[in-house]
């Protein structure tokens, strides 16, 4: 029996997967489809002994691992994570356009310093421009609309609105702008830029992970990235700090952003 679970970089489950066990010889001993989960489970009775299981699926670039067929007839193949067929560092040179409607911005705050509180901004435009040659010249801009905060609750997010926080009557955007970009890893960098918030601007570096590029029903080609960074509230004077009556600060000093952004290749959006 064969099993495995097949995974995008990202995470998710890649369903459509195929594992193909060989022998010593190259020979496929075993052929098995992920389910909706991207798990597999190949019944079949096998020798012990080593084997090579080869991983493929449409759009992806396949991947190789050897396994252990034990004196059970079991092999663990573990996790398998495919990377995006002809991924590269970056997409393609040239303007990107950030779709709102496929992206999300996520700041987690801790509240009474034992839960988070997770507010999205629904409200964000912005563009990226991968550079030709030398990619660490490429860039990102984007603004966020301050009165699109949405943590769930009316009331928090009126007093998150108001100048105790981000004072929106007085600050209505929050913009990025970056100044340029280290590699870190394979499809990972770090993104340099400005960051301006409720009036004050302060580097922020982001640490952004490329998850490949795709085209959408309509042929328009897509690319997507995960970023997350910290930041301090004091470096951008919110300096909002009741106690409750155990001493402890209702709301953290410290926010963590996440960022799930897809942007279609392109100066504008299309229709």
């Amino acid at each position: 029996m064969l099993t495995a679970t097949v995974r995008t970089r990202d995470g998710w489950a890649v369903p459509h997967a195929v594992v193909t066990l060989t022998d010593a010889a190259g020979s496929q001993v075993l052929r098995a489809d992920a389910d909706d989960d991207g798990a597999v489970r190949g019944e079949a009775a096998l020798p012990p002994g080593a084997y090579v299981a080869i991983v493929t699926a449409v759009g992806y670039a396949p991947a190789a691992t050897s396994t252990i067929v034990t004196a059970a007839g079991h092999a663990a193949v573990g996790v398998v994570t495919l990377a995006r067929q002809g991924g590269t560092e970056l997409p393609p040179p040239g303007p990107w356009t950030i779709d709102p409607a496929h992206s999300s911005v996520t700041a987690v705050a801790q509240h009474l310093g034992i839960s988070s509180v997770r507010g999205r901004f629904t409200e964000l435009a912005g563009r990226i421009d991968v550079a030709p040659g030398d990619v660490s010249r490429s860039g990102v801009a984007a603004v966020i609309s301050a009165a699109s905060i949405d943590t769930g609750n009316a009331y928090r997010d009126g007093h998150l609105r108001s100048p105790d926080f981000l004072d929106v009557e007085r600050y209505e955007h929050i913009t990025y702008r970056s100044g340029g970009m280290t590699p870190v890893a394979a499809g990972r960098w770090t993104v340099h830029g400005e960051l301006t918030l409720h009036g004050r601007a302060h580097p922020v570096d982001l640490d952004v992970t490329y998850l490949g590029t795709g085209a959408d029903a309509q042929g328009v080609v897509r690319a997507a990235f995960r970023a997350t960074t910290e930041l301090r509230r004091d470096a951008f004077a919110i300096r909002y700090n009741e106690v409750a009556a155990a001493g402890v600060a209702v709301v953290g000093t410290t926010l963590k952003v996440e960022l799930e952004i897809q942007a279609a290749q392109g100066a504008t959006l299309p229709a």
